[in-house]
């Protein structure tokens, strides 16, 4: 699941809606916690739950995007303060709250459109499967602005070497997600499909 601040994040959104923004996508990768879910699955959001709130997506923009997007599934999101490592919290997290995935940013996007009163959708692809325990180089590499930082990853790879082929695994596959996402963009053309929702 990718890192991110949630002030940080919510400071964006709300600029950008001061400057004409009409509707917010939540936009990404996202761990699985479904069993069925597998790296380079497109996942459109029909919800949103985090801390007791549900949030439910544009219902028009969210059909859109399922009909536009090739095999993408219609699911709850999850969202998360900070990344969910192993298969037991995955597997908890999904009975506690009927999820399907999870990650660090819908969940800031949904309460910011909320307070707007604006629409929003959440678009997001399957990098971490609800199988994979996370490496610790990985955990370390997230940086609170979302970024990666490769130093800590690198410092963690020289403590415990072992860690690296799961490492690598992961980033196989979130470079599959990220393509999957580059398709999703094409697929769906500059607007994410929400001028022409029903």
């Amino acid at each position: 699941m990718s890192g991110g601040s949630a002030s940080h994040l919510a400071g964006r959104l709300e600029r950008a809606i001061a400057q004409g923004g009409r509707a917010v996508v939540s936009f990404g990768t996202a761990g699985g916690l479904g069993q069925g879910l597998k790296p380079g699955t497109c996942l459109i959001g029909s919800e949103v739950v985090h801390a007791g709130e549900l949030y439910r997506a544009d219902a028009g923009w969210t059909t859109r995007l399922a009909r536009l997007a090739q095999a993408a599934t219609v699911e709850r999101v999850a969202g998360v303060d900070r990344a969910v490592s192993n298969p037991v919290d995955k597997r908890a997290l999904q009975a506690a709250t009927g999820a399907a995935a999870a990650d660090m940013e819908s969940h800031c996007v949904a309460a910011v459109a909320s307070r707007y009163g604006l629409p929003f959708a959440v678009v997001r692809v399957i990098a971490d499967p609800v199988s994979r325990k996370l490496p610790p180089a990985a955990l370390a590499g997230m940086r609170s602005d979302g970024g990666a930082d490769i130093g800590a990853c690198l410092r963690s790879l020289v403590r415990d070497p072992g860690q690296l082929p799961t490492l690598v695994g992961l980033a196989v596959d979130t470079a599959r997600a990220l393509l999957q996402l580059l398709r999703c963009v094409q697929t769906l053309g500059p607007g994410l499909g929400f001028f022409d929702r029903s």
